[in-house]
């Protein structure tokens, strides 16, 4: 399945709370990308909590944005992306 990087951009900043209620609304986002074959991966979040870098799999960048709609959230752009290991040519 491909890889994606997906970016976002929150002007007001992101909020997750890193308690119960957090997990809850990650746990949403992974349930609501699943009707759509998406798989949050992980994500990096800028300092201020305005951009997030996000690593998505899916089927194609359709998908990935049908399901950001889905959950609400938006979407600046969207790359397909591989893995270069730096540890690979040693």
């Amino acid at each position: 399945m491909p890889r994606y990087l997906v970016e976002r951009i929150f002007p007001d900043g992101l909020a997750i709370p890193a308690d119960g209620e957090g997990a809850k609304q990650c746990l949403r986002v992974v349930d609501g990308n699943a009707e759509h074959t998406v798989t949050w991966v992980h994500s990096y979040v800028s300092p201020d909590h305005t951009k997030t870098y996000c690593i998505y799999d899916g089927p194609s960048p359709e998908s990935i944005r049908m399901a950001a709609e889905s959950n609400g959230l938006p979407v600046e752009h969207i790359t397909e992306v591989r893995v270069l290991d730096p540890y690979f040519y040693h």
